[in-house]
């Protein structure tokens, strides 16, 4: 299959461009398989948008098979997607449909050209005269007004833009996430008029009372407090904004178009490909602009947390709900953009903050399925103290490819293998399939260390960004959509976390988390992760297992005695929440215990670790074993590895006779 680009970043060498686009140069479902699930999202998620059969959407998927952009998505997602709302050939025809199109189109056409050509020469004009770099935070502000003024399209673009390190440089990134909390809203009698209009009913029936003013506005809806007049109960109320899909739509065309026209210069001049970039952008757009969508992201989350007490995902309430008006459980909690709120409201900060990262973690390394823009506004602490998540409509998937990717480049950062860690960038579509690594290998060894050299205490996600942003600038690299709101995900919830409380450690949380899923995880594949920790150029790592085992251990304990699993309101049952107060490494043995009959190789290893240096290493065991000891149930353990050991003798010989056999 020919692709015909991977890059988005633009290595101009034209100087013009550099104010604005190029960076500074400073030094349950949860348990289906992955393709079933995203199967079963997308076919539901079709049928709730428009009915079609199957078999059309099989047809629709096989006409859009020879979109080279759309391909390459799919391609870096690891994932068949039956169906898109989004396809180039379905923006256009739903454009042209409409009568008096091409004059409309022409119309916005010149809107844009004229408004962006004038930022563009004022551009020019700063840079011509040498004042680029002092009037940047005025330029900056002068941008997020223009884009406010050309409508909701744009304003999602600049919201987009606030999350792309490797388009936009990091003080326009700053002015634009603006955008992401203070949009002007629209009257409040057009939005009462669209929630009857989408509902059917009069407004007074469904709620005994609505708030006057709104609760917040967004580029594309604003929310509103009501109460439901059958229950009593408080609900939010998100409102589409008006007559924004042929908005959208039409803006959507013009980009695309523009993209068409400009692929073949930026290919050549700039290596990008303008249209991928578009089409994650078209995708992700008109996902968020059907609230059936957000509805059902909803119901993921709160199906993948409905055992997890420490999180709230609030109850989506569909049989109230359509494309352009949702409504959900109120989430009587404090914002996270009220930082003293939270301490003078006896929260316990510490635990909030683990909790939120545990979650973080959980969502894009176990569920696949994470919010994508957790800013403060989005995140709620709860009295009682959990975490609350709102507004879903920006969510993003990870297939459990690229989770295991992600997963193996953590692993080759532990073991300092910085030439896997390029390839792990390829694979995760940061660079294209026939780049040459061997570049970029060093100038990610000084990364890695530079920002582990004082210590994994003084980590931060911020600092390792701000180096990897000019590791984009000087080498073909763009950041997929998915991934940079991974980056703009963990970077928000750390600063989420330095406002709560500056000396908060993130990797002080993640590093025990990660290490606890290594030793725990149901998963064969993650435990296979296991193996290459600890070993290490073949020599087996006793300190890095200790290392493991304490970190394990130490997020079961800060989990456990969270106050979110003390509080009256949990409704856990008191024998689930006794299971995280100990390390089950069962599983863990028993696969350990399988590979060493087993597996030839790994039972060399092993034994060569037992005996290095001419001595046994019984000391090492024995302290495996004491940090352990409190852990696991001994007897218990050896009754579950010796009910395996019929099926493991199995094994056991027909890997011996297929060597046997392929010896002669």
């Amino acid at each position: 299959m020919e692709l015909i680009c991977t890059n988005y970043l633009c290595n101009s060498s034209s100087s013009l461009i550099r104010p604005l686009l190029i960076q500074p140069q400073a030094p349950s479902l949860s348990k289906l398989n992955f393709r079933a699930r995203n199967t079963i999202r997308s076919v539901t998620r079709s049928q709730a948008q428009n009915g079609n059969s199957l078999v059309q959407l099989d047809r629709q998927s096989f006409s859009t098979s020879s979109n080279s952009a759309l391909e390459q998505l799919d391609i870096e997602r690891g994932v068949c997607v039956p169906f898109r709302k989004y396809t180039p050939e379905s923006v256009r025809n739903k454009v042209l449909e409409s009568r008096g199109a091409v004059l409309s189109l022409i119309g916005r056409g010149v809107e844009i050209v004229w408004k962006l050509g004038l930022y563009w020469s004022a551009l020019v004009y700063d840079y011509s005269v040498g004042r680029d770099e002092e009037v940047v935070p005025f330029r900056a502000r002068q941008l997020r007004n223009l884009l406010c003024d050309l409508g909701p399209s744009f304003i999602k673009a600049g919201q987009v833009l606030a999350n792309r390190p490797d388009i936009i440089r990091e003080d326009y990134m700053n002015e634009l996430c603006i955008l992401q909390d203070d949009v002007p809203p629209f009257p409040n009698q057009v939005a009462f008029d669209i929630i009857e209009e989408e509902l059917g009913q009069p407004l007074e029936a469904m709620f005994s009372k609505i708030s006057s003013e709104t609760i917040a506005a967004a580029s594309l809806g604003q929310v509103y407090r009501a109460t439901l007049r059958a229950t009593g109960e408080d609900v939010a109320i998100k409102v589409q904004r008006p007559e924004i899909e042929p908005i959208i739509y039409r803006d959507l065309f013009l980009f695309r178009t523009l993209a068409s026209f400009l692929n073949g210069f930026s290919l050549q001049k700039l290596g990008c490909n303008a249209e991928l970039i578009v089409d994650e952008f078209g995708e992700k757009l008109l996902e968020e602009l059907d609230y059936t969508l957000e509805a059902l992201n909803i119901e993921d989350f709160y199906a993948n947390f409905k055992d997890d007490p420490t999180v709230k995902i609030p109850w989506v309430y569909k049989q109230l709900s359509g494309s352009r008006v949702l409504v959900m459980e109120w989430i009587d909690g404090i914002r996270c953009t009220n930082p003293q709120a939270i301490k003078d409201g006896g929260i316990d900060v510490g635990g909030f903050l683990t909790i939120g990262v545990s979650a973080a973690l959980r969502q894009l390394l176990e569920f696949g399925l994470f919010h994508g823009d957790p800013h403060p506004g989005n995140i709620f602490a709860m009295r009682d103290g959990r975490i609350a998540y709102v507004d879903f409509g920006n969510v993003a998937v990870l297939s459990q490819q690229n989770k295991q990717i992600l997963i193996d480049a953590v692993v080759h950062a532990v073991n300092e293998d910085y030439a896997e860690m390029a390839n792990d960038f390829t694979r995760l579509g940061f660079l294209a399939s026939d780049t040459d690594v061997s570049p970029i290998v060093p100038a990610l060894e000084a990364i890695w260390q530079n920002s582990v050299g004082k210590g994994l205490a003084d980590f931060n996600f911020r600092s390792v960004t701000g180096k990897f942003n000019q590791l984009v600038y000087n080498y073909p690299i763009r950041i997929p959509e998915r991934f940079s709101l991974v980056i703009r995900s963990l970077l928000t919830q750390e600063g989420i976390c330095f406002t709560l409380k500056p000396d908060f450690k993130f990797l002080e949380v993640a590093y025990p988390y990660v290490a606890k899923r290594l030793l725990t995880d149901p998963n064969p594949a993650l435990r296979e992760r296991l193996i290459q920790v600890l070993f290490k150029d073949g020599v087996f790592q006793w300190k890095r297992l200790e290392n493991l085992i304490t970190l394990a251990k130490e997020n079961v304990a800060k989990m456990s005695s969270n106050p979110a699993l003390k509080g009256n309101n949990t409704r856990q049952r008191s024998r689930e929440l006794q299971v995280v107060k100990k390390l089950d490494l069962t599983d863990t043995i028993k696969d350990g215990a399988r590979l060493f009959l087993i597996d030839e190789g790994i039972r060399r290893k092993l034994l060569l670790a037992l005996t290095e240096d001419s001595k046994l290493h019984v000391q090492e065991l024995v302290d495996v074993y004491r940090l352990l000891e409190d852990q696991i149930d001994v007897p218990s353990v050896a009754l579950q590895v010796a009910q395996e050991l019929p099926s493991v003798a199995r094994d056991a010989i027909l890997s011996w006779s297929a060597s046997v056999l392929s010896d002669r």
